[in-house]
């Protein structure tokens, strides 16, 4: 929950009007307290603790001190001492034997007045990846909480562990299974792999070096200096793994593709699946070649020529090749939830295991990359699919967010971590009726798919707004640079790290 000091004081404000108009209604972004001590002359309640690790270990939220509820209905009860609650708000939140993190500054308490009572809003913003699990008692286990609804959940301790290991692991594929080899690895896999390498990279000095080299210089196969354990990565056992060997690495580990009907059929519940069943390695680089194939199976394509060459492809294309990418990538294959893409005639849902490393807002604006699986991802970027630069689902919604197209990034905690990117089709279009709406001769004028573009995302890049709009770099170049001059937008920075502001 992102707020600035005035948003927070207009929210906080609305809430407190609401008490004489309207019941107010506690939820998963708001919890009222009394605070008014044993004195009456206002404290932290002790069960202010447990609410601000849920919230800040979930998606932040307010606090306001002073609301006191009677059968569900809230008023105004006031604090008479704010500064001291305050001060003893601070002196515990740094304190480490109370709270494993202190988030706020001043900024996040506001002092508010309504009726000449002063009232607490206390803004618990959500933890960064580094700060969770925000914990009680200087101990994570069994006092770790996470807001769900409108309670406070104590967290079980295999999400507590996995939180630590975010924590603490940047990339959670690098680890050696220990005494892993060739022998695990599905090679017809690998050997797709290879083939695919060396068709976009010709002449790539890896080409020629034999499968142990080859996969120690791709990370899925490490030597640890320190320990002198030598052997595959888990992420080499994902991508290219035998099944027998993945279930040894990562138990939980599950794929799954369903092609669904839009109305709910008891006695149909798919009308098509892909999950490891035995006919097949089970590995994630051969479900993204099964799967790929499935999404785009009837897309249409365009006649579009690049030179003498047709292009065979669109943005849609594009958009649902990153979304199964970032969903791989991103996967917390220690969960219990399955890695799952459903697609339907309305549109298609990939759900990752796992919570998000960043923010929902901060995911869908991009510029910040902070991958599970970054070997994982880097092997998948080794064949020109994904990206590493914060940008995959800012693309994606570049691309995908045209012509009434709906896109949404949800995240949620019950009954497991999962995140999940839902792609809608245009209401009553059909994917192959949609898709031809991406030709050059129907697509939207090119200087007003770019304004669109860049309000949405204003750190796209040349080659970003040529793969949205289906136009060719130089076209791109050149309506930029027509823009700028008729005042449109500006660039702010350099050609690398800078960003577009569109003025009109």
């Amino acid at each position: 929950m992102n707020m600035t000091e005035d948003q927070l004081q207009q929210q906080a404000l609305g809430w407190l009007a609401s008490l004489g108009h309207t019941p107010l209604r506690e939820g998963v972004e708001l919890e009222c307290k009394a605070a008014q001590g044993a004195n009456g002359q206002g404290e932290v309640p002790k069960d202010f603790w447990p609410t601000y690790s849920a919230m800040a270990n979930a998606h932040g939220g307010v606090v306001l001190l002073g609301i006191l509820e009677n059968a569900g209905v809230f008023s105004v009860a006031g604090l008479n001492d704010p500064a001291k609650v305050r001060a003893d708000l601070f002196n515990n939140l740094n304190n480490p034997g109370k709270v494993s993190t202190n988030l706020l500054s001043d900024v996040d308490v506001q002092e508010l007045v309504l009726d000449d009572q002063t009232v607490l809003a206390v803004r618990v913003p959500q933890a960064a990846r580094k700060d969770k699990p925000v914990f009680l008692n200087g101990q994570p286990l069994g006092n770790t909480y996470r807001r769900l609804n409108d309670g406070d959940r104590k967290c079980d301790d295999d999400t507590v562990k996995r939180m630590l290991a975010d924590q603490v692991q940047d990339s959670r594929d690098t680890r050696i299974c220990n005494r892993f080899g060739l022998s695990d690895l599905d090679l017809e896999s690998l050997h797709a792999y290879r083939n695919q390498f060396a068709s976009h990279k010709p002449g790539h000095p890896w080409v020629g070096v034999d499968d142990t080299e080859f996969l120690r210089l791709l990370g899925a196969w490490r030597d640890d200096r320190n320990t002198d354990e030598s052997g595959l990565t888990l992420a080499g056992v994902l991508m290219f793994g035998q099944w027998p060997a993945i279930m040894e690495c990562a138990p939980l580990y599950f794929v799954d593709y369903q092609e669904q009907p839009d109305v709910p059929d008891t006695s149909v519940r798919w009308l098509d699946r892909v999950v490891p069943d035995g006919t097949w390695s089970g590995n994630v680089f051969d479900f993204y070649r099964k799967v790929i194939r499935k999404l785009t199976a009837d897309l249409k394509v365009p006649f579009v020529l690049k030179g003498d060459t047709r292009v065979d492809d669109t943005p849609i294309h594009q958009a649902l090749r990153e979304a199964l990418v970032n969903t791989l990538v991103h996967a917390d294959y220690s969960d219990r939830a399955s890695v799952r893409v459903i697609r339907r005639p309305s549109g298609f849902e990939f759900r990752n295991p796992g919570a998000l490393r960043v923010p929902v807002a901060q995911a869908l604006r991009g510029g910040e990359s902070d991958c599970r699986n970054r070997t994982l991802q880097q092997m998948f970027l080794m064949i020109n699919l994904g990206e590493r630069a914060g940008s995959g689902l800012p693309r994606i919604l570049a691309s995908w967010r045209g012509e009434g197209r709906t896109l949404e990034l949800t995240e949620s905690f019950e009954p497991y971590d999962q995140s999940v990117l839902t792609m809608g089709w245009t209401p009553g279009k059909t994917p192959g009726k949609t898709s031809e709406k991406t030709s050059e001769k129907t697509s939207e004028k090119t200087p007003a798919g770019i304004h669109r573009l860049l309000r949405i995302n204003p750190h796209m890049t040349i080659a970003d707004l040529s793969a949205a709009l289906g136009k060719t770099t130089r076209t791109i170049e050149r309506t930029l640079a027509a823009m700028q001059e008729q005042g449109k937008i500006q660039r702010i920075g350099g050609d690398k790290g800078g960003s577009w502001k569109v003025l009109k």
